[in-house]
């Protein structure tokens, strides 16, 4: 995967999660209006996330582009499934989910920018990729707004979804070319 490439699939990521998380408490208090109802959604997403990385830490070298294009596509349907949760139970369950995507997508991220960054020289495209997602984060949250002031929270499940299989569609894009430029080297080499 290029570099490039893995900064714009993330900051798509970063604009998708920045986008519905600080509107996520409003869909949580029409389900119940309870702080520990939060607090204990947060901490199903985090633990499940942190499990999830004990467990996926050991198939991450071979499979780090599948899990970061897996974890989108599963935010992406764990985004639309929230519209029609009518129950707080199926709120956890969609937390549980979306804790095993961020495990993916933070260790699969983490590995890509070590693999296609050198000793030394890892500043300046650390940089970048934090410039450009932190952007995206900003740019998500007024988006986000404007949304929901327009159109509904829903509308913001339904849009946050589209740009993770956005994301999801540009990793494996640009896996594909990489492979594909690999091959024709190759086939040049031996001839």
């Amino acid at each position: 995967m290029n570099a490039k490439w893995l900064i714009r699939s993330q900051s798509i990521v970063t604009l998708a999660a920045g986008m519905i998380y600080p509107y996520y408490l409003l869909f949580l208090k029409n389900l119940g209006n309870s702080y520990s109802k939060y607090g204990l959604a947060f901490a199903v997403f985090t633990v499940s996330s942190a499990a999830a990385a004990q467990w996926l830490g050991a198939t991450l070298d071979r499979h780090g582009i599948r899990m970061l294009i897996a974890s989108s596509l599963g935010m992406m349907v764990t985004m639309l499934a929230f519209p029609m949760v009518m129950s707080y139970t199926w709120v956890l369950v969609l937390q549980l989910i979306m804790g095993v995507c961020n495990a993916m997508q933070k260790m699969s991220e983490r590995l890509l920018i070590a693999d296609r960054t050198e000793h030394g020289s890892r500043g300046p495209f650390i940089g970048s990729f934090h410039f450009w997602t932190s952007v995206a984060s900003g740019f998500a949250v007024i988006a986000g707004g404007y949304l929901i002031d327009w159109l509904t929270i829903d509308a913001l499940f339904y849009t946050s979804a589209l740009l993770y299989g956005i994301s999801a569609w540009a990793v494996w894009r640009s896996q594909k070319r990489g492979k594909a430029k690999k091959k024709n080297i190759h086939s040049l080499d031996m001839n």
